[in-house]
């Protein structure tokens, strides 16, 4: 028992100042915080994600480019954003069904992240629209990458006889601070470079 003014025994566990139940309270409480905190991140990570293709979201992908375009900014390098568009999509899910078109997408999904660097930054924009963030890039040459990325289709193509091709557009356009200002501002100006028409509406 405790008496006022008398001081505390050496080797006194702090707990039996409370009692054993508080101390018990306690650690349930910070369990309880840590589920809590799991919990919300995973939220997070749900809401970036893509959950067909598996790679970020638009709202994902425009906060990693964000992110990656910080970076850059730090260390005086360039970036350069590409803009994929699946070519016919629209007639690949009406002839062949939706499944079929969910699978032309998470085949290109896969390429993207194949050739790409890990430093790289890509995502699914809506639709079929896919982008990619290159950073520590400029005057990227888009037949150099266009080649690579229809060989590695070619090969799925054989591989699959679908029926169909999967085809691609790609637009590109450099990073300048003075101009985009942001990654929300990139993603806008490449938008009207190809039509004008917002992510995810094509």
């Amino acid at each position: 028992m405790l008496v006022p003014g008398k001081p505390i025994k050496p080797g006194t566990c702090a707990d039996t100042l409370h009692g054993p139940d508080t101390a018990l309270q306690e650690r349930e409480l910070l369990r309880d915080l840590a589920r809590q905190a799991e919990q919300e991140l995973t939220a997070v990570q749900v809401a970036s994600m893509d959950e067909l293709t598996l790679l970020p979201n638009h709202h994902g992908f425009e906060a990693l480019a964000q992110r990656g375009l910080d970076a850059c900014l730090q260390l005086g390098k360039p970036a350069t954003l590409l803009f994929f568009d699946l070519d016919n999509f629209k007639h690949i899910n009406y002839l062949y069904g939706r499944a079929e078109g969910d699978d032309a997408l998470k085949t290109f999904a896969d390429v993207l992240r194949i050739a790409f660097r890990e430093s790289d930054v890509i995502g699914r924009m809506g639709s079929d629209e896919f982008a990619a963030l290159l950073t520590g890039s400029n005057g990227v040459e888009i037949p150099a990458i266009r080649a690579r990325l229809e060989e590695m289709l070619d090969e799925r193509n054989a591989t699959v006889h679908r029926g169909y091709d999967i085809r691609f557009s790609v637009t590109q356009l450099e990073f300048h601070p003075a101009q985009h200002q942001s990654a929300e501002g990139l993603l806008a100006a490449i938008s009207e470079q190809v039509g004008g028409h917002p992510f995810g509406h094509s």
